[in-house]
């Protein structure tokens, strides 16, 4: 996917070598999971564009043979979703598993009142990390994250959910970044120019969700906590609704990129004033 250009304008912000990105991520894996006594990794492959980077990266980092790619469908998943991940699977020549979830997600949602596809949505985000986390001790193998920095930014995945394992290697990277590093990773086409989209409900699309494009919301985050002011943003052709809807949507959701919020009542709190020597 092309970096956007508005009024002729490329967002060298976002533009990054990918070369140099691509070693210091496989670097990044094998110090943080060799560091954590892990010889194997373990992704929730979805058939996204996000977890198939995390896979291709895994396998730069640790060879194909110490990836375990999980496939966690429910009933209404699409069957696209099994289909992408199946071409990443035989691309690397990755370890894999499907794991039917319906059982499991229908079987609590029986149990309860008035349960929304809202509500089902995040249910499931949390089953599969339930399986994940499962199946790392099963496989003595540390779970990856895949989350990107655009829906991180915008609060956009289930809190202890998506979000929950130790070691991310997408976590600073906008979702348009992540589009141009797989393609620079060899990730099949047919994933990368698909719709982005969660799969947690039918028919549901990230950016409708959202209400902006991952291109023009990127563009606005990038330059935002770069420290420029909105009229710059206005502009390059950015309407005021579009500002203020991103503004919004990161800080309503500040609270989601923070560790649970503790009373503090003495000088050691953990991650407050606790100041001790590093762990390694």
């Amino acid at each position: 996917m092309s970096v956007p250009i508005i009024r002729g304008r490329p967002q060298q912000l976002l533009e990054l070598n990918l070369e140099m990105l691509t070693d210091f991520l496989v670097t990044f894996l094998r110090d943080e999971v060799t560091r954590k006594g892990y010889h194997q990794v373990l992704v929730a492959l979805s058939g996204g564009v996000d977890s198939a980077v995390t896979c291709y990266l895994a396998a730069r980092a640790f060879s194909p043979t110490k990836v375990h790619a999980l496939r966690l469908p429910y009933r209404s998943s699409s069957p696209d979703s099994l289909m992408h991940a199946q071409l990443v699977i035989e691309a690397l020549g990755i370890h894999s598993q499907t794991i039917e979830i319906t059982a499991a997600v229908d079987g609590y949602a029986k149990l309860v009142e008035g349960m929304t596809p809202h509500r089902k949505g995040n249910l499931m985000s949390r089953v599969r990390m339930m399986i994940g986390f499962d199946q790392s001790l099963a496989l003595n193998a540390l779970p990856l994250g895949t989350g990107n920095k655009t829906e991180r930014m915008f609060g956009y995945y289930t809190w202890h959910g998506d979000d929950a394992p130790p070691v991310n290697p997408l976590g600073d990277l906008f979702k348009t970044q992540v589009w141009a590093l797989a393609k620079h990773l060899g990730v099949p086409e047919a994933i990368i120019g698909k719709p982005p989209s969660a799969d947690l409900i039918p028919g549901q699309s990230d950016e409708a969700d959202l209400g902006i494009s991952y291109e023009r919301g990127d563009t606005i985050l990038t330059h935002l906590m770069a420290g420029y002011e909105e009229a710059y943003l206005i502009s390059l052709g950015f309407s005021e609704s579009e500002l203020a809807l991103v503004k919004g949507l990161v800080a309503k959701t500040h609270w989601k990129r923070k560790p649970p919020i503790c009373a503090m009542v003495s000088s050691t709190a953990i991650d407050e004033f606790y100041l001790r020597p590093v762990d390694y």
